[in-house]
């Protein structure tokens, strides 16, 4: 059987905010939840997406740290910073192309998700995806993804010239192999339906 991984799919995010309630409850950061919900179109829609870490192959926030206090374990999940090393310089905030490393001025450290590593080192589910009622945060096998859904996770996002691959997966369309990322464009609810639709 293949390795687990995780996925969203926003298409399926209800707003109910169960994942972040549940990140709040992992023991190594009870408390504060380290993801969060966007809604994709505040002036045309209510749809929402989680927000967690891509766990990129090739992470900015880690590159960027002048303390060298973002690590890449070997089995690619990119951690919070080290807080003896975190000088809470907020390099890692404005590096990442997806916005979720968050400072947190109370402890002086920058924290984000890390795939709940304590829980998933051991073949646990992350706590967000345990919870999700729609499964719009998913881990589990390719496999096991492929019976539940249709579509194509993607791990490839371009950002003008630069390519980012990433841990995480992003469901979309049937075929898609990447994500161009475009600030100058807008995206509607409705487009990304018609889209689906076909």
């Amino acid at each position: 059987m293949s390795e687990r991984q995780f996925y969203i799919d926003p298409s399926r995010c209800i707003g109910c905010n169960a994942c972040v309630a549940a990140c709040s409850e992992c023991e190594t950061h009870a408390g504060i939840s380290m993801i969060h919900l966007e809604t994709i179109e505040r002036s045309n829609s209510v749809q929402t997406t989680p927000i967690i870490c891509m766990h990129c192959e090739e992470p900015a926030c880690a590159a960027v740290c002048p303390a060298d206090a973002i690590k890449r374990t070997a089995d690619g999940v990119v951690q919070s910073s080290l807080k003896p090393r975190c000088i809470g310089c907020t390099n890692c905030v404005y590096a990442c192309p997806f916005g979720v490393p968050k400072y947190d001025s109370q402890i002086d450290q920058m924290m984000k998700c890390d795939m709940c590593y304590d829980r998933t080192s051991v073949g646990k589910k992350p706590m967000c995806a345990t919870v999700c009622p729609s499964q719009a945060l998913f881990f589990g096998t390719p496999e096991e993804l492929a019976e539940l859904r249709h579509g194509t996770p993607v791990h490839d996002f371009k950002f003008g010239d630069k390519t980012v691959r990433t841990k995480v997966g992003i469901m979309m369309p049937a075929g898609t192999k990447t994500m161009q990322v475009r600030s100058d464009t807008l995206i509607r609810k409705t487009d990304l339906m018609e889209i689906a639709r076909r």
